[in-house]
This record gives structure tokens, sequence and C-alpha cells, in this order.
């Protein structure tokens, strides 16, 4: 499957925020928006004024490359949510927060979602005691998801086991340093998702 190649904080010049896709530097002066906020390409200062249609097509492009995604799947995940009871919108999001990549990023395993997803890819991750290398794979309530056993002694996961309990840790999530144990106590909620992301502009640009 194709994947965007070039510099990660090219990404979020282009959105005009930051998307966090490289860790702990996106919170220091280190951060390409905060070094250098205008948008990438040569032309970028002679942009005309966005469209209705231009700013819906942002919203999508922002929220795919938070998750990093590509189009056939994030479309895919419209479909299913549109499919679903309740709000399209927020169905879509609630889904894209249960993929295994993005607990373990926001259990606070990996320090971006690229790096959860190269864990989960590399099969350091098991669920309910089960290895699974599925980025994309759904968690459900109760599922426990921990570093695989024979690969805890690695340097980068013993560090871990000495920090405290991220500070930032979802409601619908907790997580055991010490133990390198997380589990999923419920659904996510709409107000759990602290991305500055307007669904409802994705929706409509994916109804018309």
């Amino acid at each position: 499957m194709a994947r965007y190649t070039s510099a990660d904080c090219r990404q979020c010049r282009r959105e005009k925020c930051k998307l966090f896709l490289k860790g702990d530097r996106c919170y220091t002066d280190k951060c390409a928006l905060v070094k250098r906020a205008k948008v990438p390409g040569v032309h970028a200062d002679s942009r005309k004024k966005i469209t209705e249609y231009g700013l819906q097509l942002r919203e999508k492009q922002k929220t795919k490359r938070i998750y990093g995604l590509q189009e056939k799947q994030f479309h895919k995940y419209y479909e299913q949510a549109e499919r679903m009871k309740g709000v399209t919108g927020t169905n879509m999001l609630i889904l894209l927060e249960e993929r295994l990549d993005n607990v373990v990023y926001r259990l606070g395993i990996g320090v971006s979602r690229s790096q959860a997803r190269q864990f989960v890819n590399h099969g350091l991750i098991t669920v309910n005691g089960k290895r699974v290398t599925i980025p994309s794979y759904q968690v459900k309530v109760g599922d426990v998801v921990s570093i695989k056993e024979n690969k805890q002694e690695i340097e980068l996961f013993v560090q871990l086991k000495q920090s405290k309990k991220p500070a930032n840790l979802p409601k619908w999530l907790d997580f055991d340093p010490a133990t390198l144990i997380g589990k999923v106590l419920q659904k996510p909620e709409r107000e759990d998702i602290d991305m500055n992301i307007q669904e409802h502009m994705i929706v409509e640009l994916y109804s018309k």
C-alpha cells in the first residue's frame, strides 16, 4: 500500500496546525510549524481564497494525516460509520480511535501513531495475550493490550516501565507502566478526541 514518504513536518505546515506526527519534537521549539509556519511550495503565498469545497477537502486531508491513512481506507471508515446508528461523523472518529495502532499511541507505548503502527506491524503488541500484527484491528471494551512478553526487555520498553502513567491518558483507557498492560475500559466518546477535527465537513464532502 502507498505511504507518504516525504518529511512528516511538511504535512503539519500544509494543514497549518500541529498533527503530532513526530512525538515529543512537536512539543518543542524544534517543531517545523514553530520554526517555519509557511505553507510548503513555491507558490504557497499566491494561493487564491479557499472555497467551501477546499475547506472540506483540507479537513479530510488533515484527519487522514493525523491517523496516517490513505484515501481508500479512510473512505471505508466513512461508509461503515454511515451504516451505523447515530451521527455519521462521530461514528467515524470513534472507529478511527478504536484502531489498535491509535490505542497503542494513546496508551503512551508509542510516541507517535507511526511508531505505534510500526510496533504492531513488527509483532510487538498483543491483544488478550495473542499477537496482533494488523494496525487497523478494532479493539473492544474489555480488551487487554500489552507488549509481547519476550520483547519487554527492549531498552525503549524498559524506560517505559520506569515512567509514570501518562497524564493525558483518555478516560476510556487504562495503562499500568510497571506491567506494560493497558485495558479498554469503555468505548471512546466524541469529547475524548482532543484533536481539532470538524468531522461534519468531511461528511458534507463525501455526501455530495
